[in-house]
């Protein structure tokens, strides 16, 4: 029988370090992006599961392809992009779209193994609408002297 409790207290060997599983589901549950990882074959294997989710995933999603998980008016898009990830001859798109009058980045990224071969995307997706740039150097500043 499997000690979980052990399991779960074990650091997870990582290039650049060790993180407990506790450490990473914390991570994933407090960054502001929701991220949706694919395999080889364009299935969804993980999602981060946090509150800031602007396209809801559940764990039914898991094991669906990302047409299934896709509005149909994207589906040829993400189809293009994932096909030319397959090929080698894109590494990442980053696309800026409207989702409730709110401006949305999504960046789909190329997963490849330390020997170059193609094993997955990671589509990563953010609301911007907070983001500034003119003025944002005061704006910075202020948000470091601002007492949360």
């Amino acid at each position: 029988m499997m000690n979980w409790k052990y399991l779960i207290m074990e650091n997870i060997k990582l290039d650049g370090g060790h993180l407990s599983l506790e450490q990473l589901n914390a991570i994933f549950r407090t960054i502001p992006q929701e991220m949706d990882v694919l395999d080889e074959n364009d299935r969804v294997v993980w999602s981060s599961m946090n509150e800031n989710r602007l396209f809801k995933r559940t764990e039914k999603d898991i094991g669906k392809t990302v047409f299934e998980v896709h509005p149909g008016h994207s589906q040829k898009h993400v189809k293009e992009v994932l096909d030319q990830m397959h090929a080698g001859k894109r590494k990442n798109i980053s696309i800026m779209i409207t989702k409730n009058k709110q401006p949305i980045n999504i960046s789909f990224y190329s997963l490849h193994n330390e020997h170059g071969k193609y094993i997955g995307c990671i589509e990563v997706t953010q609301a911007v609408s907070n983001l500034q740039v003119k003025g944002s150097k005061l704006r910075n500043i202020l948000n470091v002297l601002k007492k949360h």
